[in-house]
């Protein structure tokens, strides 16, 4: 699969944010030679498996200009690259403790051309600074998530939905998700046709939750 994929559910993008995406495969092919980020299987279908899927967020929440959005365990640079190119006009602050992970998040963030990005090589827990959403792919279970970035949202929403998480999750939530009666799950399969999204999920808990 190409980036076609992408532009199948995203058909209004600009020239510049279409070739940015075709770009992925071959930013990620060459560095992945050198440092594994994305496993074999994974890189053939990095459109599919990664580009997409991270776009799922964009299908529930879209970020306006200046909005600070903070993208943590980024591993290979998702969801945060994928939604950095969608929305330019938003700054994404991508972190990971992993410094070859970083180091190739970084390279792609140069071979893109991103200027609404910035990376980090540390932890959530020791970082300064507050964001308007916070997103991630299943790094941990949302309890321990919620416990990482805790004071890392911002109280003053400027979307029509509240300031909170955005996670992509998969499989059953039901347990790992009782404590949190606000959080809200959006289904990718109302989104996006493929057989791979059939168990994928966007979790999303505002600021406000009672645990």
């Amino acid at each position: 699969m190409t980036a076609e994929l992408v532009l199948k559910y995203f058909p209004k993008l600009s020239a510049e944010q279409k070739s940015q995406f075709f770009a992925l495969e071959a930013l990620y092919q060459d560095w992945n030679t050198k440092i594994n980020v994305v496993s074999r299987k994974d890189i053939d279908e990095l459109y599919l498996r990664h580009v997409l899927h991270s776009c799922g967020i964009a299908k529930i929440q879209a970020f306006k200009a200046g909005a600070e959005i903070l993208d943590v365990g980024t591993g290979g640079g998702f969801p945060g690259i994928p939604l950095a190119i969608l929305f330019p006009e938003a700054h994404f602050t991508l972190v990971d403790s992993i410094e070859k992970k970083i180091k190739v998040v970084q390279e792609v963030v140069s071979g893109l051309g991103l200027s609404n990005v910035t990376v980090i090589n540390g932890r959530v827990e020791e970082m300064d600074g507050s964001f308007d959403f916070i997103v991630s792919r299943a790094v941990a279970a949302m309890p321990t998530f919620v416990r990482w970035v805790r004071g890392r949202i911002k109280k003053e929403s400027v979307h029509e939905r509240r300031n909170g998480i955005l996670y992509l999750k998969g499989g059953d939530l039901s347990k790992e998700l009782k404590d949190y009666r606000n959080a809200e799950i959006f289904e990718l399969s109302d989104y996006f046709e493929e057989a791979f999204f059939e168990t994928k999920k966007v979790v999303y808990l505002p600021l406000k939750y009672r645990p």
